[in-house]
């Protein structure tokens, strides 16, 4: 009876994902991972071989780390031409004497890496990142388009080609971070504009 009782509460508690991978019913399987926060953790752990589960993690865990490090060089040295201009505080406008790099816009950056870990919800972080990135894609390939012939080193068609599937892909993403993408924006602009008149 016991074990019947544990059966049951068993069942009820298993997800209809949990269910599908176990038994080979995957019909509706695609629409259940794109529910699940750790998809390819889930069909390792429920496949067979699931002993490979730890590896799985562990190289998830490293390419998290190398996008966050690629993205940390980048941001950080954007923020250090932005303050050289004086679009963020001076402060961050600092290179390394010995090592030549902006040390304080990277610790900047680290920190306020740190700070979404712990405050936010990283997935919505993350599409919002998304959302930045291909925006700040799209104006690099609207200002490709603007180039003279000269200067011009791929032609125009493909620059509205990456125009357009920028375009494309943001307007696929979460509406949360679409609308949170946009206010930062618009935001950014108002106060871009008003230092610009005011300067």
């Amino acid at each position: 009876m016991k074990q019947v009782g544990f059966d049951v509460c068993f069942v009820h508690r298993e997800s209809d994902r949990d269910r599908a991978l176990r038994t080979g019913q995957t019909q509706n399987l695609p629409d259940q991972l794109g529910q699940a926060e750790a998809p390819l953790r889930d069909v390792v752990e429920h496949g067979p071989l699931s002993g490979l589960t730890p590896i799985v993690r562990i190289g998830g865990a490293a390419a998290a780390l190398s996008v966050l490090l690629s993205l940390s060089v980048g941001v950080s040295r954007t923020g250090f031409a932005m303050a050289s201009r004086g679009e963020l505080p001076r402060v961050l406008d600092a290179v390394h004497p010995r090592f030549q790099v902006p040390h304080r816009a990277e610790v900047a950056v680290g920190v306020a890496a740190s700070l979404v870990v712990v405050i936010a919800d990283v997935r919505g972080a993350i599409g919002f990142s998304a959302f930045a990135v291909l925006v700040y894609y799209a104006i690099a390939n609207a200002s490709a388009w603007t180039l003279a012939p000269p200067d011009r080193r791929w032609p125009r068609w493909l620059c509205a080609a990456g125009l357009g599937g920028c375009l494309l892909l943001a307007a696929l993403l979460p509406r949360a971070s679409i609308i949170g993408g946009l206010t930062v924006l618009l935001l950014g602009s108002v106060v871009w504009l008003v230092r610009r008149r005011h300067g």
